[in-house]
């Protein structure tokens, strides 16, 4: 069982019942799923792009990346319907919560001038997105083989009903929100 499976069990669990007063412990927000997507606009050119930001992803998340599609054809963009423009990948339980220890204990730290994450990046439901601009920050990625340097966004998905419940929840994991 991973660090921080046990520390929600033993500890934020009670935490969050003592502070939102919830009358069973099945209220307590938890997380549900964390997503890793990672956009790649010249992969509808050269699929070398792709499969790059697959195989960066894979490293990040250990788990297999899939190709995300263009849903509708946009001729500005020179975009038809059913070509590559991503990759992402779904974490569920023992593999969410070694990327987010891995995250927050890791990978945020070594971000050049880490002033703390945005409190304020929360959908009214309870996710929280956080944006990452390159993909160097993960100890996984190694500088000589990546092909392109590119963000990637991050979505903490929570079982949380509001904003504050979702903060919570995110702050008690050691999530470093400013201010």
């Amino acid at each position: 069982m991973s660090n921080f499976k046990e520390l929600y069990e033993s500890k934020i669990k009670a935490d969050l019942v003592k502070e939102f007063n919830y009358k069973s412990v099945m209220q307590v927000p938890k997380l549900e799923k964390i997503v890793i997507n990672m956009g790649v606009g010249e992969g509808s050119q050269d699929v070398k792009f792709i499969e790059a930001a697959q195989k960066d992803l894979e490293l990040i998340a250990g788990q297999k990346a899939i190709v995300t599609k263009a849903r509708k054809s946009i001729a500005g963009f020179k975009l038809r319907e059913g070509q590559p423009v991503g990759v992402k990948v779904t974490l569920r339980g023992e593999n969410m919560y070694n990327f987010m220890e891995k995250l927050i204990k890791v990978s945020l730290p070594r971000v050049r001038d880490f002033r703390g994450i945005s409190a304020h990046a929360f959908d009214g439901k309870g996710n929280y997105t956080l944006g990452i601009k390159e993909q160097l920050i993960f100890p996984e990625i190694e500088y000589d083989n990546v092909y392109k340097i590119r963000g990637m966004d991050i979505v903490f998905v929570t079982t949380a009903n509001s904003n504050d419940e979702a903060r919570a929840l995110l702050k008690a994991f050691g999530m470093p929100f400013k201010g």
